[in-house]
């Protein structure tokens, strides 16, 4: 349950892109850069977030997601503070692998990953439960030590679906259900035991920017029948 009294709204924005979303590459825990795409997703946002006053900005440790809070950083005039616990999921052995290269070297993995149980995990990573777990308990640490204040958060794709997860009430299993984009804007208030959504997905501050790369859990499941 998220407890801050009263209510603290975050921004919560997943990290611009980088050559290894285009791959299709699981980059959970592996610290790439953001691509020359994501510098100017990131500066478009640093725009976006121009008039929203948020009093602390927390970011992931990860370089994607410090390199995207860089411009909105020094735009609000904010210090990032970088917190382990904002990571990606973590997804052991075939962290930095492309797709197609995990459905041919670890078929059995790949096969049980796509039937999006709970609690299962790439071999040493991290199950959905213990992900969900992580994310949702360090949101609300900054919820409660933040009461009533906004806050904004730069993190990744997999930390975003647990949160709308949570406030949706859908559960951990199954495929993703909303759509997640790099470097969208994303607004929650986290009160008592609720999560509300206020906006999601929200990518005006995009547009006219290269096509971003879809990610379909569904369409990857699809692809591992036989």
């Amino acid at each position: 349950m998220i407890t801050g009294t009263p209510g603290t709204e975050l921004i919560l924005v997943r990290h611009g892109e980088t050559d290894w979303n285009r791959e299709l590459r699981f980059q959970g825990h592996v610290d790439v850069p953001l691509n020359a795409v994501g510098l100017a997703q990131a500066q478009r946002l640093a725009t976006r977030l121009a008039g929203e006053a948020p009093h602390h900005l927390y970011q992931s440790d990860l370089q994607r997601a410090v390199q995207t809070a860089a411009p909105a950083a020094l735009t609000l005039g904010l210090q990032g503070q970088s917190d382990m616990a904002l990571r990606e999921q973590n997804f052991g052995r075939v962290d930095g692998m492309r797709v197609d290269d995990i459905r041919q070297q670890f078929p059995t993995e790949w096969a049980q990953w796509v039937r999006f149980d709970e609690n299962y995990a790439m071999p040493n990573g991290e199950t959905t439960r213990q992900f969900h777990a992580r994310v949702m308990g360090a949101l609300q640490r900054l919820a409660a030590l933040h009461a009533g204040q906004r806050l904004l958060v730069v993190t990744h794709g997999g930390v975003l679906d647990m949160v709308y997860r949570t406030a949706r009430s859908l559960g951990l299993n199954g495929p993703r259900q909303s759509d997640i984009p790099n470097a969208g804007y994303n607004r929650v208030r986290l009160s008592a035991d609720t999560v509300e959504i206020l906006d999601w997905a929200d990518t005006r501050h995009l547009v006219d920017l290269p096509a971003q790369p879809v990610y379909d859990q569904t369409k990857l499941a699809i692809a591992a029948k036989p």
